[in-house]
């Protein structure tokens, strides 16, 4: 199984998520096809009962894959590395060459969220910035084109 590499912060979301899944949306879906039945007539033409049977399916392989996830989990806190090199875990600020700096956590795949500043250390940008330290210049190999961007700091 391949190792999914998350911050204490993401496997504590992700296990919220798989808790909530299990402890309520399995109930709720459970109680969406007795109902289904109950009012149904004919399973074959009942439109709510093949919902709740496909939002069950759905449920059922995010429980899969979230435990799968967790189980594999390797854990890496934020901060803890003080050796300068950027790893999973590291918040580092760059800047492109007339851009404005940009502060970015380096996750694993599982938790990446660009908008919330976590690139995956599997993105570009990620793989660009793992094991490179402050000032270092870097080119980005994106699908939209290569940059270059300058470590400012890294924490």
């Amino acid at each position: 199984m391949t190792t999914s590499f998350l911050t204490r912060e993401g496997f504590e979301a992700l296990q919220k998520e798989l808790d909530f899944l299990r402890d309520e949306r399995r109930e709720e879906i459970a109680e969406r096809l007795h109902e289904a039945i109950i009012e149904g007539g004919e399973l074959i033409e009942n439109a709510e009962y093949e919902a709740a049977k496909n939002e069950q399916a759905f449920v059922e392989g995010r429980i899969k894959e979230l435990e799968i996830l967790l189980a594999t989990a390797r854990i890496v806190d934020e901060g803890v590395k003080q050796t300068g090199v950027i790893q999973v875990g590291t918040r580092v600020t760059i800047q492109e060459e007339d851009g404005e700096p940009e502060e970015y956590v380096i996750v694993g795949a599982a938790e990446a969220n660009p908008s919330q500043g976590k690139v995956s250390n599997e993105s570009p940008l990620g793989k660009a910035l793992v094991n490179r330290r402050a000032g270092d210049t870097v080119t980005v190999n994106a699908p939209a084109g290569s940059f270059t961007v300058t470590i400012l700091k890294v924490e």
